[in-house]
């Protein structure tokens, strides 16, 4: 409500908050607090750093800059908000922290096809998250093989006491299916398991699915 009742204080707040992110990262740079991401690191809302496109010229281990490490930043908080909103009020003041970093990720659990044409312009935007409530169809013509298309499927089948192996297994070929056409990078990221029915076995049993539609699909 406050973006149509008071929307010069919410510009008012977000640069604040923005100017404080990036004084933090002067100050983490500075002080020698940053380490390198770019290896087996978790990194954005889920998956590893691995790239060969950092670190930066000029790197120096002792000495990490935000230039030499992915990014990222997220809005799911605001899922309910048009899409020129969210460019107006939000993505304007999450660009200038994106751009000190040197590979960037974006989002979590907010679906982000109403937000591409947006989010494109984004610096040096590599690895995007597809969540359970995407258009994954959409997505991956839209990122083909230039990002990563991070794919975050619903965790709800591995919280009953037996999963649903069929369930499972037709979700992941579903994404299979429709990003190989487009050559996309896709990886998995099975994340937000608050419980797992008191079933551990039901993730061992997620993940052998998940590399068997592989198999199947990609060879």
């Amino acid at each position: 409500m406050d973006f149509y009742d008071y929307p010069e204080y919410v510009h008012k707040v977000m640069k604040f908050m923005s100017d404080g992110w990036l004084a933090k990262i002067d100050f983490l740079e500075e002080n020698g607090y940053l380490w390198a991401n770019h290896e087996g690191t978790y990194v954005g809302s889920g998956g590893f750093g691995w790239t060969t496109e950092l670190p930066q010229d000029g790197f120096d281990p002792n000495h990490v800059r935000a230039m030499d490490m992915w990014g990222f930043v997220e809005s799911q908080e605001t899922v309910g908000v048009s899409p020129d909103m969210f460019e107006e009020f939000i993505f304007q003041y999450q660009v200038p922290v994106m751009d000190r970093f040197g590979l960037n990720c974006y989002g979590c659990c907010e679906p982000l096809d109403g937000r591409w044409h947006v989010l494109k312009n984004a610096p040096r935007l590599r690895r995007l998250s597809i969540s359970a409530w995407a258009d994954q169809e959409f997505m991956a013509e839209a990122l083909g093989d230039k990002y990563v298309f991070s794919r975050k499927p619903s965790p709800t089948p591995l919280s009953f006491p037996k999963v649903n192996h069929d369930e499972v297994r037709a979700d992941v070929r579903k994404t299979l299916e429709i990003t190989r056409p487009h050559n996309c990078r896709v990886e998995f990221i099975m994340k937000d398991n608050h419980t797992l029915g008191n079933n551990p076995q039901n993730a061992i049993d997620w993940c052998r699915i998940a590399k068997e539609e592989i198999d199947k699909i990609w060879g």
